[in-house]
């Protein structure tokens, strides 16, 4: 009961945090000075077309009515127009491209697999080398493992991600030619080519994440072997590995599994920089389109999603807190 109750607090904190983005974004994006039925009204835009674009957007209600029927569209859809001329955007609408003539949750949908390949793919890499570097590292404190693994470390923290992908590609794609430079199969089509077209992207972004996750797991297990736990429980004749991986490492892993989900969570809004070097067609490229060509309704839609992700990630990671440190549970 307590951890039932326990997420269900999580979850109605999620949908409060979820409004108040969407109010926020509403904001941004329609209140202020930005016209979308300015970009919607062509050219030339005359008053009339422009009154007929604000009618036809919805945009000619006050700003409550407009941010009621956003919402509602979120929950059970809407539609623009009337007549022969109405466009249906079915739950949960989070808007309608009026330039690529299709719906903003379909246009995500469409592109999500590409993005969540990327994110879950290389999350699980950084996460498994980051951990188990910084665990060695901790263990090995001043030896040459350690040396050599925080060395690393700093090159992956201090190194942009565009630099890194485009060394890969040109080391593995153009120079060894081991690996495709870029583009993505679908792993329903062909599991192998999915997995060899998707390693340059894992290996670009995990080489910069594990190298904060092997600081961050170094300097918690370093501090746990510090305290009096630790200290009886070697005293006990336990073995070292047992003391490193079922005392020190489980309480240690409390602030690596915050930041794992916060970065797993934006990383499926869209792996911007890496999505263009490889020239994958993910959600990061199309919210770089839409910037490019003033779509608003798919840049407001997949800044809505990107905060879905990541208030569900911090979800998950509060639940995974729960298991882990039962403290917080009783918080």
């Amino acid at each position: 009961m307590r951890m039932a109750r326990f997420i269900l607090f999580r979850l109605l904190g999620v949908i409060v945090v979820l409004l108040v983005v969407t109010a926020i974004t509403f904001v941004i994006f329609y209140v202020l000075p930005t016209n979308p039925a300015q970009l919607s009204c062509g050219k030339p835009c005359t008053p009339q077309n422009l009154a007929a674009a604000k009618e036809y957007l919805g945009l000619d209600q006050p700003w409550y009515g407009q941010f009621w029927e956003f919402l509602k569209g979120i929950v059970v859809g809407r539609s623009f127009g009337s007549g022969s001329g109405v466009v249906v955007c079915s739950a949960p609408c989070f808007g309608y491209s009026f330039q690529l003539q299709t719906p903003v949750t379909q246009l995500i949908l469409s592109r999500f697999p590409v993005t969540a390949s990327i994110a879950v793919g290389a999350a699980v890499l950084w996460f498994v080398t980051g951990v188990f570097g910084g665990t060695i590292a901790a263990i090995r404190r001043g030896r040459v493992a350690d040396k050599a693994i925080m060395t690393v470390a700093i090159a992956g923290v201090s190194a942009p991600a565009y630099l890194v992908g485009m060394l890969l590609i040109l080391l593995f794609g153009f120079t060894l030619k081991w690996l495709p430079t870029g583009g993505y199969v679908p792993i329903t089509e062909d599991p192998v080519q999915w997995f060899t077209h998707l390693l340059l992207p894992w290996i670009a972004l995990a080489f910069i994440s594990a190298a904060v996750y092997a600081r961050l797991t170094r300097g918690e297990l370093l501090e746990q072997f510090g305290l009096d736990y630790v200290r009886t429980a070697r005293a006990k004749g336990l073995t070292e590995g047992s003391v490193v991986v079922h005392h020190a490492l489980r309480n240690a892993l409390v602030p690596v599994v915050t930041i794992f989900g916060l970065d797993l969570g934006v990383l499926l809004g869209g792996a911007v920089i890496t999505e263009r070097v490889f020239s994958m067609q993910g959600i990061g490229s199309l919210l770089l389109n839409a910037i490019g060509t003033l779509d608003l309704q798919t840049v407001v839609g997949i800044t809505l999603f990107a905060a879905f992700l990541i208030a569900i990630a911090n979800v998950i990671v509060d639940i995974v807190y729960g298991f882990l440190d039962p403290r917080v549970r009783a918080a």
